[in-house]
């Protein structure tokens, strides 16, 4: 689980702790730079690598800093310096990539500073470190992109290589070098383990031990989605005496990291079931359709809808004969409707959880009638195999109706027309495709799960994209993302937006997994029975 060392000023970002691009952070740096005495930011930036430094590792022997040939590295050269003041005891050593001559003035100066306190220049990594002992990335930072000329650079890549293997604890100044600041993913060829003609699969090493990133000045939305929340560990962050909610602006388009969502305010006593919204479920395609059955997924929404707080909730199987077989259900609060007997038009619907082929007939329907709509799993899947659906589903904005589209990664690149590989690369602009495609709302599940909404509803928003940080491996497991489908349609039938209802909905399932017991068995329906946010 990530966690934030977050500034002073938390209370200024009710919505989320703004999320800055690489071209914002570095107009942001050109702004305080001009107001600041030269060199200052660098010095505040080393200051802060070292404190936290000798906070992870206070009786390490050797600190090993390995130094980019921008400002990243001079930001490792100015931590050298400070550490070897403050600890004397400790040796301080340093590679680099390019000669004094080479490096930009600030990083020059940060050079002479780390030479004059007595820091060691070493060629690769030393020998003797152990797992006690520290590393210090600050090879390429926040500019690293896919088509960078770095590439090439063979030395870059010889201590590159080095750093990810390293059996020390490591600390990474501004992002793990290697990922695009922007999309969280490794550019190619520098990901853990890579090597030409052979697949990228991560170094066990680089996987199992400690490691952690100070995010300086900003936080990047690389560190929490794609590769970045493996890559990057615990995040750290440091404001260097700037106050950022006074320069949110500069971040366009507005992206922001969820912060835990308000809990609803306490229940009234003088309330009803009614109060609280209706549920309806459609999925759940049985054995009479095609010899197997995914009825297991429509119940786990229910249950889920059920305990996340809805009023009502009404499960629409699509197989006749599974009513009866689920007449003597452990939840007899779930009340079993069939598919014609229900009144789509006065609840909030959830659409697709194992419907498998046979929801396809209902789709046209629920698209019309619905006025807030879920779309997960087989739903999302026949949709994007029509464009008909399409069609319809796009036009429902204009007629005042809601939608939130919960696909994972192969089902967003269905909808899109695309592939996954694509998808996964820049998540967050993925997710505002769809979102404005289809005019909606989208969660885009997966590590760091990316909340988009369209500008056409976003009349009560700070933010156009937010990244989830709660969640863990424990929910890549069947039924999850049908418990999520679930717990979205409950916060959004008892009052909440459908951005809200998002939101909060992607937060608490992840959180739910962040806080379960090591000693308790996980499943899906496990999970759907610990929604309670009240």
């Amino acid at each position: 689980m990530q966690r934030i060392l977050p500034p002073s000023s938390i209370s200024a970002f009710p919505q989320g702790l703004p999320l800055f691009s690489t071209a914002s952070t570095r107009r942001l740096e050109q702004t305080l730079a001009a107001a600041l005495p030269p060199h200052t930011l660098m010095q505040r930036a080393g200051e802060a690598v070292a404190r936290l430094a000798m906070a992870l590792a206070p009786h390490a022997q050797t600190i090993w800093i390995v130094c980019g040939p921008g400002n990243n590295g001079g930001d490792g050269y100015e931590a050298a310096a400070s550490l070897r003041r403050k600890l004397p005891h400790a040796r301080i050593l340093i590679s680099d990539v390019r000669a004094r001559e080479a490096l930009p003035a600030d990083a020059r100066a940060s050079w002479d500073k780390a030479r004059q306190a007595g820091a060691i220049w070493v060629d690769a990594q030393p020998d003797e470190l152990t797992a006690q002992d520290l590393c210090i990335d600050a090879l390429l930072g926040i500019g690293l992109k896919a088509d960078s000329s770095h590439q090439s650079d063979k030395r870059l890549r010889q201590l590159l290589t080095l750093v990810q293997n390293s059996p020390c604890t490591l600390l990474c100044v501004d992002i793990a070098s290697g990922l695009d600041a922007q999309t969280g993913q490794y550019a190619p060829g520098f990901a853990p383990g890579f090597a030409p003609g052979r697949a990228t699969a991560p170094a066990p090493q680089a996987l199992t031990r400690e490691r952690h990133t100070l995010a300086l000045l900003t936080l990047q939305p690389g560190l929490f989605t794609g590769a970045g929340r493996d890559a990057c560990g615990q995040i750290w962050w440091d404001e260097l005496g700037a106050d950022i909610s006074a320069h949110q602006q500069t971040n366009q388009p507005p992206l922001a990291l969820l912060s835990a969502p308000q809990l609803a305010p306490a229940r009234q006593h003088a309330c009803h079931k009614g109060v609280f919204g209706d549920v309806a479920i459609l999925g759940g395609e049985g054995l009479a359709e095609r010899g197997l059955s995914m009825v297991g997924a429509a119940w786990l929404a229910a249950l889920a809808a059920m305990h996340g707080g809805a009023g009502r909730v009404m499960l629409a199987l699509l197989d006749a004969e599974q009513h009866a077989n689920q007449a003597g259900s452990a939840w007899p609060e779930i009340m079993l409707r069939k598919p014609n007997a229900q009144d789509w038009s006065s609840a909030t619907v959830v659409c697709g959880c194992g419907g498998g082929l046979a929801v396809a007939p209902w789709l046209p329907t629920l698209l019309a009638q619905a006025p807030r709509l879920v779309l997960d799993a087989d739903a999302l899947n026949t949709v994007a195999a029509s464009t008909d659906l399409m069609q319809q589903l796009a036009a429902r904005a204009a007629r005042g109706q809601a939608t939130v589209l919960t696909p994972h990664p192969l089902e967003a690149a269905r909808l899109l027309q695309t592939d996954t590989a694509r998808i996964q690369a820049d998540r967050l602009q993925a997710a505002s495709e769809l979102a404005q495609k289809f005019a909606c709302t989208v969660v885009l599940k997966g590590s760091g799960s990316v909340i988009a909404c369209n500008a056409l509803d976003s009349k009560q928003r700070t933010s156009s994209l937010w990244i989830n940080p709660t969640g863990n491996a424990l929910l890549a497991t069947g039924g999850t993302g049908d418990v999520l489908a679930g717990l979205i349609a409950s916060l959004w039938a008892q009052g909440l937006s459908a951005q809200q209802a998002a939101i909060q909905g992607a937060y608490r399932h992840g959180q739910v997994a962040d806080q379960w017991p090591a000693e308790r068995p996980f499943s899906a329906s496990a999970l759907a029975q610990h929604l309670r946010t009240r």
